[in-house]
């Protein structure tokens, strides 16, 4: 069965130098959490160098990664600018957090940017700074996870009502196999929206064929 925006893909990426410490507990909740809104959900530990190609088979990236010493982890960083991960970003929506102690307003002007700057042109569907003591705290983790797939719906909905298909277009959409068929129409509406597209036809959804393939 075809994912919907209800039960969208979802992968954590996320980073920490520490084995079963706070940080891959809460990984491990955060992903339950997901789970038990009928996502799919996969967790990976980032390395600098690495292959992340596979982020294209996901609806949802949620990136994170605890602050040591001022900086956000270094492997997640390092996958952002020396990895192909940033271009396997491209028109994905994603969703940031940060473990830390540091007060929130310090880790949104200090810490969040070093993430963010180098995702500006992706919609960041949520982003939050937890504290220690909110990780293993269910009520924050379930509201950061309402939030994300809040806003992936609204985003999913507003993109589909500016954009129409062409009657040929959709009769080869019907075409895919059902559980291939979702990741078409998104990625192809993605596509269109980005550049600038009013009406998905044939032509359009080869270029975005050609887009993702590539």
């Amino acid at each position: 069965m075809a994912n919907s925006p209800e039960q969208p893909k979802v992968v954590i990426l996320y980073d920490t130098k520490s084995e079963g410490g706070s940080t891959d507990r809460f990984i491990e909740k955060l992903g339950m959490t997901f789970a038990e809104t009928g996502a799919y959900v996969e967790k990976v530990k980032c390395k600098t160098r690495a292959d992340y190609s596979f982020v294209k088979e996901f609806d949802i990236i949620v990136m994170g990664a605890p602050v040591y010493y001022l900086v956000v982890s270094s492997e997640l960083l390092g996958a952002i600018i020396q990895s192909n991960l940033r271009r396997n970003l491209r028109r994905k929506n994603i969703a940031l957090f940060l473990t830390c102690g540091s007060p929130e307003p310090m880790a949104n002007l200090l810490y969040m940017p070093q993430m963010k700057a180098h995702l500006l042109t992706n919609k960041i569907l949520e982003e939050k700074v937890f504290a220690p003591h909110e990780l293993s705290d269910d009520e924050a983790v379930a509201g950061y996870v309402e939030r994300i797939l809040r806003a992936h719906r609204l985003a999913s909905r507003n993109r589909s009502a500016s954009l129409e298909w062409s009657d040929e277009a959709l009769d080869m959409l019907e075409q895919i196999p059902s559980f291939f068929r979702n990741r078409v129409k998104t990625a192809t509406e993605e596509y269109a929206e980005e550049m600038g597209y009013s009406t998905i036809t044939l032509d359009v959804i080869d270029e975005a064929k050609a887009q993702l393939e590539g």
